[in-house]
């Protein structure tokens, strides 16, 4: 069953899972307003997080590709 919100830990988790921890990037500190870019995330990792939110919280695919940061990502599944 899809969840309705979701918390930074939560994200944390599944970027871990879909797309592992990128060398020399630490996903425990302030990331918030990282840009994916900068966490090492690439457009392959973050459609596979889409792809998974869109899964777990019944996120569209297309809007969460737009987001550049955690927060606009967190922002946009919890206002769903």
């Amino acid at each position: 069953m899809p969840q309705s919100s979701i918390t930074l830990d939560d994200l944390r988790r599944i970027l871990r899972e879909g797309a592992g921890e990128i060398e020399g990037v630490r996903l425990d500190g302030d990331i918030l307003d990282s840009d994916f870019g900068d966490l090492g995330y690439d457009s392959i990792a973050l459609l596979e997080t889409a792809s998974r939110l869109s899964r777990e919280y019944r996120v569209e695919v297309d809007a969460a590709l737009e987001t550049r940061t955690p927060r606009e990502l967190l922002a946009l599944v919890n206002a769903g």
